[in-house]
């Protein structure tokens, strides 16, 4: 290991960031899981917290139990309220960093109102430089809430077309998973997974079980479940190399998905 390490810093003295060389060895390199006993769960805007208390009010007791056995790190998406600032901002040809900002306010929203309703069970609500005290919290509750969009502003890399943020509340959570090295990344939303075509609209869809990020793409299906961005990251991942996109609207459904049960898509790097 040490001679490992003693070959990458002469490299990075001596080359550019961008050298193959140098690239190889920084890859060899040990990578740190931070919090390899938590997982992230992200809790859907449009699909969860829109809908209210009959929603959002049995997956806070569900939460509350199930942190007994886990720790929970807790993401909010933007959901509707987002997609009507996207609305007014692109309309007004303003720029992908902008709408960033402007989502990241709804996912913050959706944070603070999660965080009040499990505040009585000590579970606070982080954002910023307040990720440091994440690691307190699971420590003392096993469970914290943080806003799902990536702190990206007006540092958002534009998508190839239009101006809507790539990078959104789906992205957040995920890379907050991967760069903690957290055990696993439960998505919850308000269908049973992957399904061939939008359930809500054909009858004919069919649900999918698990599949790779390739497959995905092949079949077309690449944007329908998670934001495209997010099976790259998948598949560029070094901790998290699956993910789990479950119903949260039915009872018991994350709770079997934490105790590692196979309850809706499973979306793999391979």
């Amino acid at each position: 290991m040490s001679n490992t390490n003693s070959e990458l810093e002469t490299l990075l003295m001596q080359r550019s960031l961008t050298d193959v060389e140098l690239l190889a060895a920084a890859s060899a390199a040990s990578n740190y899981r931070i919090l390899p006993d938590a997982t992230v769960i992200k809790i859907g805007g449009q699909s969860v917290i829109d809908r209210g208390r009959s929603a959002v009010y049995p997956l806070v007791d569900e939460i509350v139990a199930v942190r007994k056995n886990h720790k929970l790190l807790i993401g909010t998406g933007a959901g509707t309220r987002a997609r009507h600032l996207y609305s007014i901002a692109a309309g007004l040809n303003l720029p992908a960093g902008v709408l960033s900002q402007l989502g990241s306010s709804v996912a913050d929203q959706n944070a603070v109102m999660l965080g009040q309703l499990l505040a009585k069970y000590g579970i606070t609500v982080v954002s910023g430089a307040g990720l440091s005290a994440m690691p307190l919290s699971l420590a003392e509750v096993n469970a914290v809430v943080f806003s799902g969009m990536p702190p990206y502003a007006m540092w958002m890399r534009p998508a190839a077309e239009g101006v809507i943020p790539p990078y959104r509340t789906d992205a957040g959570c995920y890379l907050l998973a991967e760069q903690f090295g957290c055990k696993q990344m439960i998505f919850v939303k308000d269908e049973n997974g992957l399904y061939t075509a939008n359930p809500k609209t054909d009858k004919t869809a069919t649900f999918i079980p698990k599949i790779s990020v390739d497959e995905m793409k092949a079949k077309g299906l690449h944007d329908s479940i998670l934001e495209f961005p997010v099976l790259d990251l998948i598949q560029q991942a070094t901790h998290v190399r699956e993910v789990q996109v479950i119903n949260g609207l039915v009872p018991g459904n994350l709770t079997r998905a934490l105790a590692g049960e196979h309850v809706g898509t499973i979306i793999t790097a391979n």
